[in-house]
């Protein structure tokens, strides 16, 4: 089994949670043949920054280290219509000016207490644009080889199935 089956798998057994843009992104297909939003720079810096404060480098490497910023602009531009990518991108942008307005300085600038309480405004100010933001985030961590390999258990050669083994503490839970 590929990763692409196993994804699908898992989506399935989840009752299909994932969005039809967001398995298709996983999935490396395309859904928007129309045109996209090219992002500046600066705003792929802060897409990784926002994105580096839903899942921070801990023991293990962050969202920023596993390059989740360029699967979440990949998906936007492969898989959701202009109409989309542009209430996102505005989502984004409104990250940045809500930093400006707090404290005086853009977000990619802030230390790491002040974001996290920007997001956690973010998370009551617009809460779709954070939970679409946390969704990509998720899925373009885990679906990487950092997020897969060392954020999660990887076992590329599966033993035999044991339903009632005890899970060591401390143990990480397992990729597919």
């Amino acid at each position: 089994m590929n990763r692409r089956e196993a994804v699908q798998k898992i989506t399935f057994l989840m009752g299909g949670t994932l969005s039809a843009p967001l398995m298709a992104g996983i999935m490396g297909e395309k859904l928007n043949f129309g045109p996209s939003i090219s992002i500046t720079e600066s705003q792929e810096a802060l897409l990784a920054e926002v994105a580096d404060v839903i899942i921070p480098t801990t023991s293990t490497p962050g969202a920023k280290a596993a390059g989740a910023e360029k699967f979440i602009t990949r998906v936007l531009q492969d898989c959701y219509v202009i109409d989309e990518q542009k209430k996102f991108y505005a989502g984004l942008d409104q990250v940045d000016a809500l930093s400006k307005q707090t404290y005086n300085k853009g977000f990619v600038s802030l230390d790491q207490t002040q974001k996290n309480e920007i997001i956690k405004k973010t998370t009551v100010a617009d809460k779709p644009f954070f939970l679409q933001m946390k969704g990509l985030t998720v899925t373009g961590y885990f679906t990487s080889e950092i997020g897969a390999t060392q954020a999660l258990d990887y076992l590329p050669i599966p033993g035999r199935f044991d339903g009632s083994w005890q899970m060591p503490k401390g143990q990480k839970s397992w990729a597919l």
